[in-house]
């Protein structure tokens, strides 16, 4: 009897030593991370052949994508965003021009004391800039702008309120730095984009070179929403308001999108897309005689409407 019992322990603990073993070996299929991919590309062309009316032939082309991060366990959430845009335009006669240029990293890590309230205790980092260099055309000698001038980052602290069940966050930071860099010496000696200029003397001979880096400390305000105002049609929100503390305390910078997609099937949507920009640090820039001209801020606006394909993983 004695020699059973310890032949069935025996074997319940080999069992359970080999259960133990499969159970280590297996990878843990529990993840708290979810993704979200997008890439698209839209397309637009228009042909004239003998046309009464008259026109220039063209073709314009708008490559995006958006990819997206996000960790959530119990009170912790923390979304990341990549966001990529660019797009062209070839008219006839006329060499290709760029229409849209966009490289924007966002991050943004929450924790919240509970599992049931929607305000986190938050931090914040946003990372901006663009692909190829910009010109004001039909200027192509001078750029007036380039990958890295401008580049801008902020980086803070606050609190987000987050809906998911609305698709809205409010971010609000009382504490943010905005940092601006300008790594073109020919901008950062003109002082574009806010960065302290060069400075000559009565002859025109330099005797210090423009800055660099610009850093603000002030008070930053985000929020986004995103809703299904009609069957396959989605509207999204993104608005962001800056102010520094000490220059110019009260001037907000402004940053605007809203999008309308409409999807027409799985892969091809149509899409309404309206940007809007002002910053006071932003000099705009005419043509006059064959020079460029620094004039003061202005609004910045652009519009968007393209037709193409969206392939989502």
């Amino acid at each position: 009897m004695f020699k059973k019992s310890l032949v069935v322990a025996l074997l319940f603990y080999i069992s359970y030593s080999k259960a133990q073993i499969v159970k280590t070996q297996l990878p843990d299929s529990t993840s708290y991370w979810t993704k979200e991919n997008v890439v698209g590309l839209d397309v637009s062309q228009i042909t004239f052949v003998n046309w009464n009316a008259g026109g220039n032939n063209s073709v314009s082309g708008l490559l995006k994508g958006k990819f997206v991060r996000t960790y959530t366990k119990n009170s912790v959430q923390w979304k990341n965003e990549l966001i990529a845009r660019y797009g062209i335009n070839k008219q006839e006669k006329q060499e290709v021009r760029k229409t849209d240029d966009q490289l924007q990293i966002n991050s943004t890590f929450g924790y919240r004391t509970d599992t049931i309230s929607n305000w986190y205790y938050a931090g914040k980092f946003n990372f901006n800039t663009q692909f190829a260099n910009g010109y004001a055309y039909p200027n192509t000698s001078l750029a007036i702008s380039k990958p890295f001038a401008p580049a801008y980052t902020f980086l803070g602290v606050g609190a987000e309120y987050s809906r998911k069940d609305l698709n809205l966050t409010l971010y609000l930071s009382p504490l943010t730095q905005k940092t601006t860099l300008v790594f073109d010496q020919r901008l950062a000696n003109q002082g574009a984009f806010g960065v302290e200029k060069a400075i000559y003397d009565e002859l025109g001979n330099l005797i210090r070179e423009g800055k660099n880096i610009r850093n603000e400390t002030g008070i930053l305000i985000t929020n986004q929403w995103k809703k299904e105002v009609y069957k396959n049609i989605n509207f999204e929100h993104r608005i962001s308001l800056y102010t520094d503390y000490i220059n110019n305390f009260g001037n907000v910078d402004v940053d605007w999108q809203l999008q309308l997609d409409m999807t027409v099937n799985q892969y091809v949507k149509a899409n309404i897309g309206t940007h809007l920009v002002y910053d006071d640090d932003i000099k705009s820039k005419e043509e006059k005689n064959g020079e460029q001209i620094i004039k003061g801020p202005k609004v910045q606006l652009k519009q968007l409407l393209g037709i193409g394909v969206t392939y989502s993983f």
